[in-house]
């Protein structure tokens, strides 16, 4: 039997990250039409401009997912200039360069403020903090594009290269230094295994979908109930949770409920996307 001719190369900026590891990981079961280039910053730094357009114009990729950032609130207030630069300049030059073809850009849910709480795709955004506020800035670059694709993201949990990057991960690097973990139970978001997420990417991608797509967790949870859920694969975790409240909370503005509403994504899906407690119910054996 005659193989199906290939799409052509895909990248996949940031494959040394939760979500675009999953990206990388995952094509061949998600995307087996198209050849996969994981990029990672060893290889050349997307902040090195020219370098970045060589490679584009040696590779020639027909796809693009972009998700290499400054990925945290914490992250983007300890290096401002690094997050403006990454996250925006950055993704404007790759979408200038990928004008023609297929862009898919994870956001965040932190676009929002989290006053309202189940946010649609067409609600307002107003983000609160830095890192929110490059992701809209990107946005509205990658959405120039009328073959794009903007995934707003919420927390995710899975297994990273470093260890360090999903919120589970997290959790037992705290546990593992011995450290007390506070958990808010006044603040909501829509929590999803990685692996979800990129599959929902990759389904929008195959389908030649754009626009602006929520690809998150169906339920809704506090941090303090993620963190039970999460206890029942490592039970060393619940003795060191402790419940506490975001608006005691004395560091940066946070959001209280920027969980995401995503009946438009859920309609397109060969598979509904779960919540985070069906998930774990449904795969006893994932490495947690």
């Amino acid at each position: 039997m005659k193989e199906k001719a290939s799409h052509g190369l895909a990248w996949v900026t940031g494959a040394n990250g939760l979500i675009g590891n999953y990206f990388a990981q995952t094509a061949a079961q998600y995307a087996p039409l198209w050849r996969v280039r994981g990029l990672t910053r060893d290889q050349f730094d997307l902040l090195d401009f020219p370098a970045l357009t060589h490679e584009f114009r040696k590779d020639q990729p027909k796809l693009i997912i972009h998700c290499a950032a400054i990925p945290t609130i914490a992250g983007a207030l300890a290096n401002p200039e690094l997050a403006r630069r990454l996250n925006v300049e950055a993704t404007r030059v790759l979408a200038e360069l990928a004008s023609g073809i297929p862009f898919v850009f994870l956001s965040t849910d932190f676009v929002f403020d989290g006053r309202k709480g189940d946010y649609t795709e067409t609600d307002p955004v107003n983000p609160i903090s830095l890192y929110g506020e490059t992701k809209v800035a990107a946005e509205q670059i990658v959405l120039k594009n009328p073959r794009a694709i903007v995934l707003r993201a919420s927390i995710n949990c899975g297994t990273s290269k470093s260890g360090r990057r999903g919120f589970n991960e997290q959790l037992r690097h705290d546990l593992q230094a011995g450290r007390s973990i506070k958990l808010f139970t006044d603040e909501f978001r829509s929590p999803l295994f990685a692996g979800e997420t990129a599959r929902a990417g990759w389904e929008l991608a195959v389908k030649n979908c754009a626009g602006l797509f929520h690809a998150a967790g169906a339920e809704k949870l506090s941090r303090w109930q993620m963190g039970q859920l999460l206890a029942q694969r490592s039970p060393g975790l619940k003795p060191r949770m402790e419940p506490g409240l975001a608006k005691d909370f004395s560091g940066p503005p946070r959001a209280p409920d920027t969980s995401l509403d995503i009946s438009r994504i859920q309609k397109i899906l060969s598979r509904p996307l779960p919540g985070l407690a069906e998930w774990l119910a449904a795969n006893p054996h994932e490495a947690f």
